[in-house]
This record gives C-alpha cells, structure tokens and sequence, in this order.
C-alpha cells in the first residue's frame, strides 16, 4: 500500500552517465519530450566512483527511488561498467538489512538515443513507487519496535 498522495510523490534520482543516460536524457529534451518532475538527473562520469554507502545515505536523506543510467560495456572507462555493477549488487544486501526494498535502486544500460527507455524507466520508477509508498516509512517500519502480541 502506498503513502504517497497526489501531491507528494515521491523523489528520484538518475545517476545518468554523460556517455549514456545523460545524452539520452538530452535526447528526451531536445524532443520536447516530458517526464515526471519528481526526477532529478545527476550527470555523472561513471556510477562506479559511487559507493554502497551512497546510495544507503541517500535512501536516508529521503530519496525513494534511484536508477543508475549508464552506458554499459560502452563505457569509455575501462573496467567501469563491471565496477558499477559490483558496486551495486553489493548494495542490495545492504538495503535488505536496513529493511528497504531492492527494487529502490536499479542500474539499467541507457545509450544516446535511448529517448523511449529513459522514458519508461522514469515511468517504471514512479509506478514502483506508488505500489511502495515513501522511503521514510520503510525506514521507519524498520526500525520501529515490535508491538506486543506481533
């Protein structure tokens, strides 16, 4: 069940690599093209100079939902799409244990001129979100104490 109203959705963040998700993100653009302003795009030279820890503090600063946008094995950095991917499926263990969803922090591969796949990533993000409801009540729940008779 969600708990999130119409008037507060929930927050975004596009970790969108300049070689990929950030140029199919401009691509969105130039085709005039909308997505939900609840998404915030961070251009990024590649995700893997991110840590686990990251995205665990922004999960805690508020942020509902984070997809990773990059430009895969196109990557002009060698090793950095390999990189990410650890990086993140390090991450979902982690999340686990704090009691988040994993479905909160996606890694897709966005080319270019990957205008309908960014599109429907930021859908798909909102739509989990609605299903979902807010990080901060996840968190919350978590680390609420158990009532009597639970």
């Amino acid at each position: 069940m969600s708990t999130q109203t119409a008037t507060e959705p929930g927050t975004i963040l596009l970790l969108a690599t300049l070689s990929g998700g950030y140029a199919g993100a401009n691509a969105v653009g130039q085709l005039h093209t909308d997505y939900a302003a609840n998404t915030t795009i961070l251009p990024v030279l590649s995700p893997s100079m991110f840590s686990e820890q990251f995205y665990l503090d922004a999960f805690d600063k508020g942020i509902d939902a984070i997809v990773v946008m990059y430009s895969g094995t196109d990557c002009p950095y060698q090793g950095a799409a390999e990189r990410t991917a650890q990086i993140i499926n390090r991450t979902y263990p982690l999340m686990k244990e704090r009691g988040l969803d994993t479905r909160r922090l996606r890694l897709v591969a966005i080319c270019t001129v990957c205008t309908s796949p960014f599109l429907k990533e930021v859908a798909q993000a909102n739509a989990l979100l609605d299903e979902i409801g807010s990080v901060r009540a996840e968190l919350d729940a978590a680390v609420a104490p158990a009532r009597p008779g639970e």
